[in-house]
């Protein structure tokens, strides 16, 4: 009976890992949806009512159950209604990474939504606090559009603190080269910013500000999509105890650099770009050890935009307007054996725009 108890016990800590997975429940693009939570072949979710042409995020429950979501203007509940004062959020719906949520390290009930204006104006950073004890269990935003610095990049990313508890949330200074990371303890949101001026000018005209920004899985780099007229990606190495960015290599010329995203291993970073003005849709991967780069992948569409790492271990592939996703089947593989698949996910009949959710990278 013993024997057979500890050979039962890894199978429940799996299915409870599974069901645990911050990152099951995406809304993103015309009404779109995916859910992961029934194994690793993600199916549509109808029941969405955001439509965003860029960023937006997803809030679980510790079991994996949707909270809310939002694209940076307006928080919608689990009921898929918005939230009160869940409106005029100043991230925006055509902004690369206009919003990031982050639980409060202190409280499984307090959240932050983290917000970046488009193209550099005057909005910036700022973030916004969710209170799920109101409204029954359903959520309200006691305070609202909280200003951390001004202007900055379309670029968010966060990542798990070194200790496991806390948590970094990182932009780009506007007309500069200086990232910024925010530590967000069970104190808050830290009121400076560590400051990294490294790598290529974030500057000039507004579209410049384009671009995403990821962690790779194990947080000890960090990569950017640099738009016109910069036309590159660039990746960093991170510490995840100081916050720092530092060392950093690039890859280009890339017409219209968008989205990036690492492979599950950590090996390889992949880029989309789309040619100037669009209709030169390209997926690039770069071997981070050898530094060479292999195009493996076209799209139909014209302009492609996001790479988002699911968790099943593909990456994920928006192509604006199109009821289908790209994915990378195998992206830790080398060159082609990668196999993207330009109509690989069906959306149920809604339609993917230019971004996918964003979530906090967990070592």
């Amino acid at each position: 009976m013993k024997r057979l108890f500890l050979l039962i016990l890894p199978l429940f800590a799996a299915v409870a890992a599974q069901a645990q997975r911050p990152t099951d429940i995406w809304y993103f693009g015309q009404q779109a949806g995916l859910t992961f939570a029934e194994g690793n072949t993600p199916k549509p979710l109808n029941d969405g009512k955001m439509s965003t042409y860029e960023g937006c995020a997803v809030a679980t429950s510790s079991k994996g159950e949707l909270l809310f979501y939002t694209n940076g203007q307006t928080v919608w509940n689990r009921e898929h209604r918005v939230m009160p004062n869940g409106v005029k959020l100043m991230g925006s719906g055509s902004s690369t990474q206009s919003a990031l949520i982050v639980p409060d390290p202190g409280s499984g009930n307090i959240f932050y939504i983290f917000t970046v204006a488009p193209q550099g104006s005057p909005n910036g950073l700022r973030y916004s606090i969710v209170d799920m004890t109101r409204e029954n269990g359903l959520g309200d935003l006691p305070r609202v559009n909280l200003l951390l610095i001004q202007p900055v990049a379309e670029k968010l990313a966060a990542v798990r603190h070194a200790n496991g508890r806390d948590t970094w949330i990182v932009a780009h200074r506007w007309n500069s080269n200086a990232f910024v990371s925010y530590l967000v303890t069970a104190d808050g949101v830290s009121a400076k910013p560590l400051l990294s001026n490294v790598g290529s000018m974030n500057a000039g005209p507004g579209r410049n500000a384009i671009g995403a920004l990821k962690f790779s899985p194990d947080g000890r780099k960090l990569a950017a999509a640099l738009w016109r007229e910069t036309n590159k990606f660039e990746v960093y190495d991170f510490d995840r105890t100081t916050g720092k960015v530092s060392n950093p290599s690039s890859f280009g010329p890339f017409a219209e650099a968008y989205g990036v995203e690492f492979s599950p291993d950590g090996s390889k970073l992949y880029g989309t770009c789309n040619g100037v003005g669009g209709g030169q849709t390209e997926i690039w991967q770069f071997d981070l050890k050898t530094k060479d780069k292999m195009l493996v992948g076209k799209s139909a569409n014209r302009k492609i935009g996001a790479l988002q790492r699911g968790p099943d271990g593909r990456i994920y592939v928006a192509r604006e307007d199109n009821p289908n996703l790209g994915v990378i089947q195998q992206p830790n593989l080398l060159g082609k054996e990668c196999l993207y698949v330009d109509e690989g996910v069906k959306l149920g009949g809604r339609r993917s725009k230019l971004g996918l959710p964003a979530f906090v990278v967990i070592p």
